[in-house]
């Protein structure tokens, strides 16, 4: 007896499974949503020289790449941002006036310096490289000049620099970094 229960509920187990598996199967199939053929990405991508920015129209949504200026020691950098909620929160604040941050060196890799305020973290394993601008902890806003893998969150990347320039314009010990708006 006990034999036949078992295999009863095993049966109904497989029933159950099996439907619950073909509703989500067709819920999501009505779902979907149809992509667009490259074609039309490629005739909705306008560059706009006058103002350095680039626009993705895209079902007619807009995508605006986001620029930050960076000077160091007299010399001003431009850095391309990355799009999230870490960098839309630095905007916001760096749309009520420049952001002076004093940056040391840390482990012959990036200058590192408090911002004075905490950003939300997208904290995600990253392998960083020369240029890599970073929030750290919330709270500490990194120039990376070398190589690095941690978890981080990326704020974007300078603009045509190699690791020797930027080690250069960086130089040995603190530094005062300004950051704007372009």
């Amino acid at each position: 007896m006990n034999k036949k229960i078992i295999l009863i509920l095993g049966i109904v187990i497989v029933v159950v499974v099996m439907g619950v598996s073909v509703f989500f199967f067709i819920n999501n199939k009505s779902d979907e949503k149809q992509l667009n053929p490259p074609n039309d990405i490629i005739e909705n991508y306008n560059i706009d020289n006058n103002n350095n920015k680039n626009e993705i129209n895209n079902g007619g949504e807009n995508m605006e790449e986001r620029k930050l200026v960076l000077m160091i020691n007299n010399q001003k950098l431009t850095a391309t941002l990355s799009d999230n909620s870490s960098v839309d929160a630095l905007v916001d604040k760096l749309k009520q006036g420049a952001i002076t941050i004093k940056m040391n060196d840390y482990a012959n890799m990036e200058k590192v310096g408090t911002l004075g305020f905490r950003l939300p973290r997208n904290d995600e394993s990253i392998a960083t490289g020369a240029g890599d601008l970073i929030l750290y902890q919330g709270n500490s806003f990194v120039i990376y000049y070398d190589h690095n893998n941690w978890n981080l969150t990326k704020l974007g990347k300078i603009d045509n620099v190699s690791q020797s320039e930027l080690k250069k314009i960086l130089g040995n010990g603190s530094v005062t970094v300004v950051l704007s708006l372009e």
